[in-house]
């Protein structure tokens, strides 16, 4: 199969595993950094990006920025509707976003976890969309669904291989 062909059918069956549980728990399993995250562990699949360290480290420190930059700056606000220009509402949410994206910089680079879509997952947090421990929790059980979704496609095509192999 043609790598491109794989790559996109790859991410899509990723994406697919948070998307049923999200609508089968109604839990929010379904966000916006999962499907940059799904694309990368297809299109660099056993690479040093994947690893779940990487990817699950990496949100995790997302999530943690986010909660805290929201905690001190932007308790309260949100980004469902844009707040009033110049308002103090405003402010704290950009600077909740800052913070926590400069954090969360920061804390993958200390901790070797670096994974580009978690800076989307922060913001995520920070700007009050996902914002409660709760939600942090699901935001990392969901990335985690999608890394054993990840592990599971590359053994199955592992084994695929080693069966046809073996009828050769």
């Amino acid at each position: 199969m043609d790598d491109r062909v794989g790559t996109t059918l790859h991410t899509g069956l990723l994406l697919s595993t948070t998307a049923v549980l999200a609508w089968l728990s109604g839990l929010p399993m379904l966000f916006p950094s999962l499907g940059p995250s799904a694309f990368v562990l297809a299109l660099f699949q056993r690479s040093d990006a994947t690893r779940p360290r990487r990817v699950l480290g990496g949100h995790a420190v997302g999530v943690i920025a986010g909660l805290v930059a929201y905690g001190l700056f932007a308790t309260g606000v949100d980004m469902t509707s844009a707040p009033d220009p110049g308002s103090i509402d405003g402010l704290r949410l950009a600077v909740s976003a800052v913070v926590a994206t400069t954090l969360t910089a920061g804390g993958m680079l200390a901790t070797d976890t670096r994974h580009p879509p978690a800076c989307a997952t922060t913001l995520i947090v920070s700007l009050g969309l996902l914002s409660t421990p709760r939600e942090g929790a699901i935001i990392l059980l969901a990335v985690a669904v999608l890394v054993l979704a990840h592990r599971l496609l590359l053994e199955t095509e592992r084994l695929r291989h080693r069966a046809l192999d073996t009828l050769e």
